[in-house]
């Protein structure tokens, strides 16, 4: 069992910054990746950014150039740089852990993973 604790969200004006926290613990793969998505009502959940055990990230088209991502192996931790933030970055925003070493169509299942109780975030002026 993987338990996941989000941290960081918020209310901000447009343009401001948020810096979202994950950290994992219980029985954590040895290579896994960390992520997060995000729900906005009456959305469904959307991909935000992930990072793999081998530090490769990958961000949805909407938040490239404005969010990084981050991890500290160490302490079994995912970051989540927001900056200028904009109306439509307005969401619950849920924490993901998947394990690596499993089939394709499995790691790329979007409910794949330990998930989050998320956290949220607000962009209003």
């Amino acid at each position: 069992q993987v338990q996941l604790v989000e941290s960081g969200g918020g209310s901000v004006q447009p343009g401001g910054s948020l810096r979202l926290s994950c950290a994992a613990s219980g029985n954590i793969f040895r290579t896994y990746t960390m992520g997060w998505y995000r729900q906005a009502p009456g959305k469904q959940r959307e991909l935000v950014a992930t990072i793999t055990s081998a530090g490769r990230p990958k961000f949805a088209d909407s938040v490239k150039g404005r969010f990084t991502i981050s991890r500290d192996n160490a302490k079994n931790t995912v970051y989540l740089q927001m900056n200028n933030l904009a109306f439509e970055d307005t969401a619950v925003y849920y924490c993901n852990l998947r394990a690596e070493l499993v089939p394709a169509r499995l790691y790329e299942s979007a409910d794949f993973g330990s998930w989050g109780q998320g956290t949220q975030v607000t962009v209003s002026s």
